[in-house]
């Protein structure tokens, strides 16, 4: 991709979050960015599966049909607690992520299980197999790569990169994110996100991310929109599908 790239990512998305999405989607498109990669999580918290769901399979299907791109994000999006965790471990799935950091530790085994059945899940609700896998949090185990990269996943990204698993090749440009759990985390959000933004001025690749509960935040879901618009000045909106077969074709 010979111009500029910005990538807007929405996470979390599931029959869980389907109305925010839906109004992101809409609001992100009137501002000039139609084409954003959907994270989307299988059985969000156990407590929205998309195979049960008819409905947000034929919405998710509208969506891939405009040329969004179904990314598969996690199975669950929930790390259970295990015994006699280091404080390094604690840190990450705890403090960090708030146990969410499915895949920070996850064993070749179990993983390879939810990634076959995530994407098969996947798969049949978008009616696309997604080429591309997030771990939730951006954590992913070793282990965890290896086996995406066995199930034919051909890209994933961390928080600062994006890698081509087939090239095993990686594009470092770390992504804006918002944390909202707090108020000291919104105000360090605000601050920190335009600094990044202009740091990136000369990568050729800006990465947005976005997550539902961001539009609860007036301030946030306002800077969003102001920077994804101020990034569309140099660059073309795409998916990450998209920029890793332009990178690494």
């Amino acid at each position: 991709m010979s111009d500029p790239t910005l990538v807007v990512s929405i996470h979390d998305v599931s029959p869980i979050t389907r109305e925010p999405v839906t109004y992101m989607v809409a609001a992100l498109a009137r501002i000039g960015v139609r084409r954003v990669s959907l994270l989307v999580v299988p059985d969000h918290h156990h407590h929205g599966n998309i195979a049960a769901d008819p409905d947000f399979g034929r919405w998710l299907r509208d969506l891939v049909a405009a040329g969004h791109e179904p990314v598969l994000h996690g199975y669950y999006h929930q790390r259970s607690r295990q015994a006699r965790e280091s404080l390094r471990v604690r840190l990450f799935t705890r403090f960090y992520t708030a146990g969410e950091g499915e895949f920070f530790d996850i064993p070749l085994r179990e993983a390879h299980e939810l990634l076959e059945r995530g994407r098969d899940e996947l798969a049949q609700c978008a009616g696309q197999v997604p080429t591309g896998f997030i771990a939730p949090a951006w954590l992913f185990s070793t282990p965890g790569e290896a086996a995406a990269r066995d199930l034919g996943f051909t890209y994933t990204t961390r928080l600062k990169s994006v890698s081509s698993l087939a090239a095993h090749r990686t594009h470092h440009s770390q992504s804006l994110c918002w944390s909202i759990r707090s108020r000291w985390r919104r105000l360090m959000s605000l601050g920190w996100n335009p600094f990044l933004f202009q740091s990136l001025h000369s990568n050729p690749l800006m990465r947005i991310s976005l997550h539902p509960p961001d539009l609860v935040h007036p301030r946030i879901w306002r800077q969003i929109q102001h920077l994804c618009t101020h990034a569309l000045e140099t660059r073309k909106a795409a998916t990450y599908r998209d920029f890793v077969a332009s990178r690494w074709a």
